[in-house]
């Protein structure tokens, strides 16, 4: 049984230190790089790069909506082809500061809103898939499962991978419960491990309402901007191999 443990990181940009890079990135597999849209900057993406590969993390692009004020966690009503051009330009970046410090792109995954937005538009799912698929087929396409975004990229040719939120709380049907909601956030760090074993383990995760929701999971999130994101990832990679789960990336 294999699992990946993907970080968003990279999401510092200019005078402003968001996140624990350096503490977070040696205890993942996949690290997802925001690419100056919600947070980044050139010398941002290029450093996390560099680190991502010296700890042998594979590289992904963490495209978002051009929102630095909201952290790319704001919807914006923008076009599908708006957010094509978009995501290729923020995927197009990435990759070439990939390639200025010897490494390659692994997977794209979208951020905040445009993610969330995306789960369940298909056009604005298209619009991604088509985007990754037009720099890379190669890459990976990250989304929730049974979601908008995975049959995108399933259509567009790419290879998919599904993800679960062991930090997150899921309603009935298996989408994120809104940030806006109370009880989104679960910041209880034993029942996130918990969490993150039964979805590797059990392909199943508890909702908001208690019921018990099937999803099944190829890799999942610590949220690199959480409080103590490090030690967390710690104890879910520590709670992963007494479970005997590999963690390994996506590739």
């Amino acid at each position: 049984m294999r699992i990946d443990l993907n970080a968003d990181v990279g999401e510092s940009f200019g005078a402003y230190k968001l996140g624990h890079d350096e503490a977070l990135i040696p205890l993942i597999t996949s690290a997802n790089v925001a690419c100056g849209f919600h947070a980044g900057d050139p010398t941002v993406m290029r450093t996390t790069v560099a680190l991502a590969r010296e700890y042998r993390v594979a590289v992904g692009a963490h495209p978002g909506f051009p929102d630095l004020v909201g952290f790319g966690r704001r919807d914006i009503n923008a076009s599908p082809r708006e957010v094509e051009d978009a995501v290729a330009y923020q995927i197009g970046a990435l990759a070439g500061i990939a390639a200025a410090e010897g490494a390659q792109l692994q997977h794209v995954k979208a951020h905040g809103a445009l993610y969330n937005m995306a789960v369940r538009n298909r056009s604005l799912a298209d619009a991604i898939a088509r985007a990754t698929a037009a720099i890379d087929r190669t890459l990976v396409l990250l989304g929730l499962p049974g979601s908008e975004l995975i049959e995108a990229g399933r259509r567009a040719g790419l290879r998919t991978a599904s993800e679960g939120f062991a930090d997150r709380a899921y309603q009935p049907d298996g989408t994120l419960v809104p940030r806006t909601q109370a009880g989104a956030v679960i910041d209880d760090a034993e029942t996130v491990v918990d969490r993150a074993v039964m979805m590797a383990r059990e392909h199943a995760v508890i909702a908001i309402d208690g019921s018990r929701v099937t999803i099944d999971v190829e890799t999942i999130c610590v949220h690199g901007d959480t409080p103590g994101a490090a030690a967390l990832a710690t104890r879910i990679r520590q709670a992963l191999a007494s479970a005997n789960i590999d963690v390994r990336p996506l590739g």
